[in-house]
């Protein structure tokens, strides 16, 4: 398939553009994180996304939503990394509808893919129990019980954790951590009876939380696939999951490099445009080429997706370990070139480098992206 959007794509891209840029500047970040928001966002916001259709794009037409593909999902993703906005869009509508539509029974998909993309429920994904992303490493315990499980244990980095209204929890009913079998996936109120859930408040101001489990009931029912074999639709969420954090870093990065070339071409010093500095101009053409490839690899790993390519988890950790780097090279570059103002609260371009890190770091950093992509092609 060609490396390039369709029209309805580029329509999907352009409408996002601009709601973003109505409804979620950078500005409304600020006001968010001043006034000590819980969510990071407006109240309003995620309902008018929902109007919008965007909860509903990966969701089957035979659940009620608009399978739209993840290519479209892509360039909303995007937009969102240039405006650095925060919403439920991906732990819900990306990452919650993937494992429930890789895992779920048809009366799951129906009543929970449904209700995310009517905007009934917010879900969060609760994997990681260690500091470093390590999906394999899952030690908490889910034990049998006649009519349903019984959860132990305790999870780490979840995002939209404290405000979701179901949680998708990966267990173990089996095997040693490290081992991918035993592994399985349950929904989980938020809000059930032995839930703790302690908010933790990041560089980049999003809503994360530590949730611990303590002898939490879960019903049969709430079991997605087969016991004990979970991990494949975990490992295809963390897949998509991934491949979206590429897409927001892309627009991260594209956006630092449009502020900074501005700037360039006003800041003087010693009496001329700064941008007029060879050292800068070769700088600043060596990260646009970066900025460049990086389109192709993400749009790339999203058709891969949408293809059901088996290619797919290979080229995930292609696109976050390159979009790792580059975000890191983009913001790097756009905090030096702006001088010492550019860390200064006054000056919005430090809000990427923050966000762009807490990203970087979500589901696996360019180190283990590298070793991921080496073992998945037999190194």
């Amino acid at each position: 398939m060609a490396l390039v959007l369709n029209e309805e794509q580029q329509m999907l891209k352009e409408s996002a553009q601009g709601f973003l840029a109505e409804f979620a500047p950078l500005a409304e970040l600020r006001k968010q994180r001043d006034a000590g928001s819980q969510t990071g966002y407006a109240d309003n916001l995620w309902s008018q996304m929902v109007d919008m259709g965007w909860a509903a794009i990966l969701v089957p037409e035979a659940c009620g939503g608009l399978g739209f593909g993840h290519v479209g999902m892509g360039q909303i993703v995007e937009q969102s990394g240039r405006t650095l906005t925060a919403s439920p869009l991906f732990a819900t509508a990306i990452l919650g509808v993937t494992a429930i539509n890789s895992a779920g029974n048809e009366a799951q998909k129906s009543e929970l893919l449904g209700a995310i993309a009517r905007g009934e429920i917010t879900t969060a994904l609760a994997i990681d129990e260690k500091i470093h992303h390590a999906p394999t490493q899952i030690s908490m315990t889910a034990t049998k019980r006649e009519g349903g499980y019984v959860l132990n244990g305790a999870k780490r980095f979840v995002a939209d954790g404290s405000t979701a209204d179901k949680l998708i929890v990966a267990a173990r009913t089996g095997g040693e951590p490290g081992d991918m079998t035993g592994i399985s996936l349950f929904v989980v109120d938020r809000t059930a009876t032995g839930i703790g859930v302690d908010r933790t408040v990041m560089t980049d101001t999003r809503n994360y939380a530590e949730i611990s489990f303590n002898n939490v009931e879960v019903a049969e029912s709430g079991l997605l696939g087969a016991e004990g074999y979970g991990f494949n639709a975990l490992s295809a969420t963390l897949d998509a999951g991934n491949i979206y954090l590429a897409a927001e870093l892309l627009g991260i990065a594209q956006e630092t490099f449009d502020v900074t070339l501005q700037y360039l071409k006003e800041r003087k010093q010693f009496g001329v445009l700064i941008g007029s500095f060879q050292a800068l101009q070769h700088r600043a053409a060596h990260w646009w080429s970066e900025v460049e490839l990086c389109k192709s690899v993400v749009l790339k790993a999203l058709q891969s997706i949408d293809e059901g390519d088996d290619k797919s988890p290979a080229l995930a950790s292609i696109a976050k370990a390159k979009l790792c780097e580059i975000a890191e090279l983009a913001t790097n570059e756009a905090i030096q070139m702006h001088g010492g103002i550019g860390m200064t609260d006054e000056y919005d371009i430090g809000f990427f480098i923050k966000r762009a890190r807490s990203a970087q770091i979500m589901f696996g950093d360019n180190s283990y992206h590298t070793d991921r992509f080496a073992l998945l092609s037999g190194y």
